[in-house]
């Protein structure tokens, strides 16, 4: 992970009349939002005319500054629409990469998703439990955590590409496709177990015990 990032929390806007931001963006700057008025302007028109091809997004690189910083920055506008309206991210950076679209997304957005694998490992696996006395023991644990990670991350990346299971959390896949109640019956050269026939997800059981074999061998 790189640091390079002189201000990691990105600047986020969407008007009002739209859908709501994520809990940790703020509106921008007066000054900001002069650079961009024209691109968001002409981005939503961009989607209007072919919403079935998804999301519009396009870039904009510029060098401004608020009154609280010493000098002026590199700033990366990053500019969404939809059916939602116009979403509006910026980013202050000193990298040297050129190409805006290759740092937003090749640096910043990789970043942040390392973030949220940490966050994936510590909260839905309860990683962050070491409270054993000793630091071997605690290091096990974190082994052990480790492992799991593994597994659901197998299991996951085994799911269709374009099912909600591929990007299902593990606290998801965890209750709805392995805490399911089982009647095991151990045979002499193996071991059965029997699912319920009421099952609402089946099929992707039935899809992801197929193919488990193939990341555990």
């Amino acid at each position: 992970m790189p640091p390079v990032w002189r201000y990691p929390v990105a600047r986020s806007a969407r008007p009002a009349a739209a859908a709501a931001t994520s809990s940790a963006a703020f509106a921008p700057t007066t000054t900001l939002r002069r650079h961009i008025g024209d691109l968001e302007a002409s981005t939503q028109a961009r989607f209007e005319a072919a919403p079935k091809d998804g999301k519009a997004r396009r870039f904009k690189e510029f060098l401004d500054g608020a009154a609280s910083w010493s000098r002026v920055e590199r700033i990366i506008a990053r500019v969404e629409a939809d059916a939602d309206g116009t979403d509006t991210r910026f980013i202050v950076t000193n990298l040297d990469t050129r190409n805006a679209r290759v740092l937003y997304e090749n640096f910043y957005c990789r970043r942040g998703q390392a973030e949220n694998h940490i966050k994936s490992w510590k909260t839905h696996l309860a990683a962050d439990r070491t409270s054993c006395t000793k630091a071997t023991a605690n290091q096990l644990r974190l082994f052990l955590h480790a492992g799991a990670y593994w597994l659901m991350w197998g299991l996951r990346v085994s799911m269709p590409k374009r099912s909600m299971w591929r990007v299902a959390q593990f606290d998801t896949l965890r209750l709805r496709l392995i805490k399911i109640a089982a009647r095991v019956v151990e045979m002499k050269t193996m071991i059965q177990v029997h699912l319920p026939t009421s099952c609402p997800v089946q099929d992707i059981l039935r899809l992801a015990l197929g193919r488990i074999p193939r990341f555990v061998t």
